[in-house]
């Protein structure tokens, strides 16, 4: 277990997340207790998703993330960074 209470976890990101940001994956330092709201918040600011921030999906380690919910993490999960998907909504999204 991390002391410091920050952990470093692997962010992938798909369709219009990976156009805007650049990148593929990525590694993102945060703190280990997080909201949903203060998690995207930091991805959308360190990666340049202001532009589809409203409409983005969050699902760890491939189970979605509902809003609602404060995440506790460790060194070895994975966030994706879901944008919805054409014709699609966030409940008929499926990994």
């Amino acid at each position: 277990m991390d002391e410091s209470g920050v952990v470093s976890v692997k962010i992938l990101f798909f369709a219009k997340a990976r156009e805007l940001s650049c990148v593929k994956e990525s590694k993102l330092t945060i703190p280990k207790e997080i909201t949903y709201h203060s998690l995207r918040d930091k991805i959308v600011k360190k990666f340049n998703l202001g532009d589809i921030r409203e409409n983005l999906i969050l699902a760890l380690n491939e189970g979605f993330v509902t809003e609602d919910v404060k995440l506790n993490l460790s060194e070895k999960d994975e966030i994706a960074v879901i944008p919805p998907l054409s014709g699609g909504s966030y409940s008929s999204f499926y990994f």
